[in-house]
């Protein structure tokens, strides 16, 4: 279980005295317990799931604020985020190819019958369902677009 590579994670960094990933993974247990706390009265199967979930919402929002703290030419802070999407990254599962995305697509549009733009909702709920943890679901429809528009 990923919570429990977090928690050895947490650990290891304390004993290596390892202060910025430390830090990093007190975020992350922090953002998972928030999600528990949400998630309370519900059935949750997949524990996995909603703890990736959890990572790839702080990496989108940690990429979001790099971008904005280079356009304000503020680099040491841009570095501090990419330091900490590192540590977060190592808990998720390997990221899909730009290859193995668009063959992944390919199969859900034949599959799916998928002719055109208005099927686009189709082939991202079906793509976000087989592959939701191993692909940027933001960069996923760019390439699912592109697909069904040509």
């Amino acid at each position: 279980m990923i919570r429990d590579d977090i928690k050895a994670a947490q650990i290891a960094a304390m004993k290596a005295g390892d202060k910025e990933s430390r830090a990093t993974i007190g975020l992350i247990q922090s953002a998972i317990k928030n999600r528990d706390i949400e998630m309370r009265g519900t059935d949750v199967t997949d524990d996995n799931a909603l703890v990736i979930d959890v990572l790839q919402k702080m990496v989108k929002q940690r990429r979001e604020s790099i971008d904005m703290y280079r356009k304000g030419g503020r680099e040491e802070l841009a570095a501090a985020e990419e330091a900490e999407v590192a540590v977060i990254e190592r808990f998720l599962p390997a990221q899909m190819s730009e290859e193995e995305t668009r063959n992944a697509i390919e199969v859900i549009k034949i599959e799916t019958g998928a002719s055109g733009m208005k099927d686009m909702g189709k082939v991202m709920a079906e793509l976000k369902s087989r592959h939701g943890a191993e692909l940027d679901m933001s960069k996923a429809s760019g390439l699912v677009k592109a697909a069904l528009a040509g």
